[in-house]
This record gives C-alpha cells, structure tokens and sequence, in this order.
C-alpha cells in the first residue's frame, strides 16, 4: 500500500532533487520541492509536512539555521543532508535538533531506508497508548500516553527521537543499553549510522532535564558500554 506522507525536500542542486524526488514519489509520497532555505520555511509554514529532507548547504539559509527555525516550532522528524564527511557539521545539526542525517554520495535504498525508519517511528509515537502510563521518579514525569515530559513541574519540549531515547531507557530503569541497541531500537537498524548519533541525542536529553547535566541524576552512563536509566 503506497504512503501518502508528505516530505519536504530542501537541496538547490536540480540534480538531486530529481535524484530523490522521483523514488519517493514512486512509492507514493507527496514531495514538496525547495531551492533555499526561505523557501522552504515558507512550503513548511503554508502545507502540512509529515517529514523533512534538508541540504546543509543552501542558498539565503543554510540547513542548520533552517533546521534550527523548524526545531523552535515543531517536532517534524529531519534528516541533514551534507555533502561533507564532517562529525562537527553532523554534531551541529543533531543539537540544533536534526532527528538523523545522511553523507553524500549515498545509496537510494539507504535514503528510502532512512526516510521509512523515521516516518515509521512518527508514527508509530502518535498512536495513543494505554492510560495510565506514567513514569515518574525524583521530580521528571514521562507520560507515555500524552507524550508529554514534566521536570520539577515544568513542562520540557523534546523533539520525537529525544522522547523516544527516553522512553526506552525510562521504561527498563537500570538496563543498559549499547549504542548500537539504542541505534536498533530508534531507527531499526545500524547500519551507516555513528555511535557518536546517540551521545549527542543523550547529552540533549540531559541538558533539558537534568538539574546539573555534568553530574546526570536520571540518565547514566556505563563507561565502555553505553547509558542506563536510573533505577527507582
């Protein structure tokens, strides 16, 4: 059955929006088409948009400020596109709120993959669960149900891979996890994806909840291995 997800695809290279455009549109998605970065906010701001495809480097906003923008009214999953193999460009556009991202060149089957996995996981987050989902330990309060998170009563915005890393981890207190069962466990698969990815989305989690994010009360770290959620 084909998707009717709307993607939002930014690149100002004709070359790549053809490139992509045309398998999505194939198996049954909406593409709206950007050149620059105004450009985009304006389609993001006057149709619905269930996925973003952003190219960091774009003409009168780059990515990262675009990504940026969206991130401040929104929790619409995006992938970065670069066509630089930089960990800082990859870093950047994660804290700045980027939900993935994928290095030029890369593969149609890995792209479809990635674009799938994302919309697949949004998805799957706004299906309501079962009342009465609630975590709540030492101040932080996760309602699963709502997708709502509360630390020391304040209500805390997390973009839809944030809430989902936490959930995960919140759900198993004192499991832990690799990041590469964090990596599976998010995006169903590892493959292509840094190790790196999961450190960044963890130390956005702690600066957002924790009370000192350099000493963690609620999301912990196993040194050589990866993080756990704190036991009750």
């Amino acid at each position: 059955m084909p998707d009717s997800s709307t993607i939002l695809l930014v690149d100002d290279e004709d070359s790549i929006q053809k490139l992509l455009a045309y398998p999505l549109e194939r198996e049954g998605f909406r593409v709206l088409q950007a050149r620059d970065g105004e450009d985009a906010l304006r389609l993001f701001q006057s149709e619905h948009v269930d996925l973003v495809v952003l190219d960091l480097m774009l003409p009168k906003l780059d990515g990262l400020e675009v990504c940026k923008r969206l991130r401040a009214e929104s929790e619409v999953p995006i992938i970065m596109l670069t066509a630089r193999d930089d960990e800082l460009d990859k870093v950047l556009g994660l804290e700045l709120g980027a939900d993935d991202y994928i290095t030029k060149p890369f593969s149609i089957r890995e792209f479809r993959s990635r674009v799938r996995a994302l919309l697949r996981r949004a998805s799957a987050s706004r299906q309501p669960g079962p009342d009465g989902d609630l975590i709540s330990l030492d101040g932080l309060e996760i309602d699963l149900a709502r997708r709502s998170v509360e630390v020391r009563g304040v209500q805390v915005q997390l973009t839809y891979v944030e809430f989902e890393l936490l959930r995960i981890l919140a759900s198993h207190p004192g499991r832990v996890y690799s990041r590469r069962m964090l990596l599976e466990s998010l995006w169903g698969g590892a493959d292509y994806r840094e190790p790196r990815t999961i450190d960044v989305h963890v130390r956005h989690l702690r600066e957002k909840l924790e009370f000192d994010p350099a000493e963690p009360e609620y999301i912990l770290t196993v040194r050589g291995v990866g993080y756990r959620f704190r036991d009750r």
